[in-house]
């Protein structure tokens, strides 16, 4: 069993502009906070799984959370530098999401940034409760490319200091509309646009076929067309006369950059003695197979026979093995009468299991 994360060239430095909950992202820093699943929109495009959406529960990136001291432990686990509030439609879980942004700051301070997305036009007074709390940054997605309703809020967010901008995907059959919008913004108190190349997951695809979108290529989720339509429109808006930024994000950036930077970085901060980073950022460890009422006699015997600290050997007793330095494992495996493989996990909270090479001729 083998399942690789996909590989990018390095990720290039931050334009011009750039807001600071792009950049963090960027590098892996942000911790991703799902708030709720709720949304009432239901957009076509969305691209949550079913697992997710239209259930009011919380993630801190993939760790299912019970309450907000899994949160902090989550951020902790990956030294976040900060938080990026999504859903499901964060302002559906409003008080939630409050809460969520006062505890992060007093967990980890001021600098801790925060950005939220939401598609909900609001009742502009929650702006100032949002600033207080210590919000950051705010994205809306402005449902159906219509502005007139957002106005009102997006000026009381601007007004309240918090960097206010604007998220959507590039629809491939929607460019006259969002040209349109992309001119329109000049009127509101902005600072920036993220357009996203639209996706297509498991989540979506059966609505993105009823639209006729295919993927571009067999390296990215990304619709066909999509990226050439944000592509156009971000060259517009460099050599027109905007009052924002314009950034694009493409589908491999999201899933091979942000997500892979992501990993790396929990992978670096969380790494066991008996463990190693692979080339794709994934944990790599060797494992022996034992019976529990076993398992402290071959570790002694680990031990005494290679002179090597205990602290590199770890009994899991979840998978019932002894988990030591792939090194070791390679030069024992075919002097041992017992199971021995090459583990490989992803560095989540649940250490999901994506490798598994068997040493010798032992299975269980």
């Amino acid at each position: 069993m083998e399942m690789k994360l996909p590989v990018i060239s390095a990720i290039e430095p931050p334009e011009v502009g750039e807001t600071q909950g792009c950049i963090q992202c960027q590098a892996g820093s942000k911790l991703v906070l799902f708030v709720t699943g709720k949304c009432h929109w239901m957009c076509d495009y969305c691209p949550l799984s079913e697992n997710r959406r239209e259930i009011d529960i919380m993630y801190a990136n993939e760790r299912p959370c019970n309450d907000f001291s899994d949160v902090i432990e989550e951020a902790k686990a990956m030294n976040a530098t900060g938080t990026g509030i999504t859903g499901g439609d964060p302002m559906m879980a409003r008080e939630r999401s409050i809460e969520a942004i006062k505890i992060l700051k007093k967990e980890f301070g001021s600098n801790h940034h925060i950005h939220l997305y939401t598609s909900i036009p609001f009742n502009p007074k929650y702006a100032k409760e949002l600033k207080e709390a210590g919000l950051d940054e705010i994205r809306f997605h402005l449902l159906k490319f219509e502005l007139e309703k957002y106005k009102t809020v997006i000026t009381e967010c601007a007004n309240e200091g918090i960097l206010t901008g604007i998220e959507l995907p590039a629809e491939p059959d929607k460019g006259v509309l969002l040209e349109k919008l992309l001119d329109e913004l000049r009127e509101v108190p902005i600072s920036f646009v993220n357009l996203n190349e639209l996706e297509i997951t498991v989540g979506n695809y059966e609505n993105m076929e009823l639209r006729g979108f295919n993927i571009s290529n067999e390296i990215t989720a990304g619709a066909e067309g999509s990226a050439e339509l944000a592509s156009k429109l971000k060259k517009k808006i460099n050599l027109g006369n905007y009052n924002y930024h314009l950034k694009f994000c493409t589908s491999q950036y999201k899933d091979a950059g942000q997500l892979r930077a992501r990993f790396s970085r929990r992978a670096k901060a969380n790494l066991q003695p008996w463990e190693e980073i692979s080339d794709d950022d994934t944990i790599i460890f060797g494992a022996i197979y034992s019976k529990v009422e076993n398992s402290q006699e071959y570790i002694e015997e680990l031990v005494n026979e290679f002179e090597i600290d205990s602290g590199w050997i770890n009994w899991n007793d979840n998978e019932q093995r002894i988990e030591l330095p792939i090194s070791l494992i390679d030069e024992i495996c075919d002097e041992l009468l017992l199971p021995c493989a090459q583990i490989e996990v992803h560095p989540t909270h649940e250490r999901l299991e994506v490798g598994l090479i068997w040493l010798n001729e032992y299975r269980i």
